[in-house]
C-alpha cells in the first residue's frame, strides 16, 4: 500500500509491503488552497440537535477555514499579529491526528474566531487575515 505523509513541512510518499516500508519520494509540502465559501445554511429547526459552537467571523479579510471537523488544540496567533505564508495559525485535532492549519498568505490577523478547546465543523472560520 502507498501512503503520503506530511510532517514538518515535508511530504513523504511511502510504500509498505510485507511489513517493510520503502521511501518512494520526498518533497516540500505546500499550503492547501483555501476552498470557496460554502452556501449559507438554512435556519436551524428547533428539533435538530445543536451543532458545535463557532462564533461568526465579523472582521473583513480572508477567512482561514477548518478543512475538517475537529477540536482546536492550540491557537498560535492573536489579533493584530503579522503572519507570513505557511506560518502555523492553529493546531486542529481530527481523528487523533494533529493538523497544522497554515496561513495562505502574508498579512495581519484581523480576528481569531476560535479558542483552545473549541469544536469546529468543516468550513468553520478559524482566523481572519487582512
Amino acid at each position: 500500500m502507498k501512503y503520503k505523509v506530511t510532517l514538518n513541512g515535508r511530504t513523504y510518499e511511502v510504500e509498505v509491503e510485507n511489513g517493510e516500508a520503502m521511501l518512494i519520494d520526498e518533497y516540500e509540502a505546500y499550503a492547501p488552497a483555501v476552498p470557496a465559501a460554502p452556501a449559507p445554511a438554512p435556519a436551524a429547526v428547533a428539533a435538530e440537535p445543536a451543532a458545535p459552537a463557532s462564533p461568526a467571523a465579523t472582521a473583513a479579510g480572508e477567512q482561514v477555514k477548518a478543512p475538517m471537523p475537529g477540536n482546536i488544540l492550540k491557537v498560535n496567533v492573536a489579533a493584530g499579529q503579522t503572519v507570513k505564508t505557511g506560518e502555523v495559525l492553529v493546531i486542529l485535532e481530527a481523528m487523533k491526528m494533529e493538523n497544522e492549519i497554515l496561513s495562505p498568505r502574508d498579512g495581519t490577523v484581523a480576528q481569531v474566531v476560535v479558542t483552545k478547546g473549541s469544536v469546529v465543523d468543516t468550513g468553520a472560520p478559524l482566523v481572519v487575515i487582512a
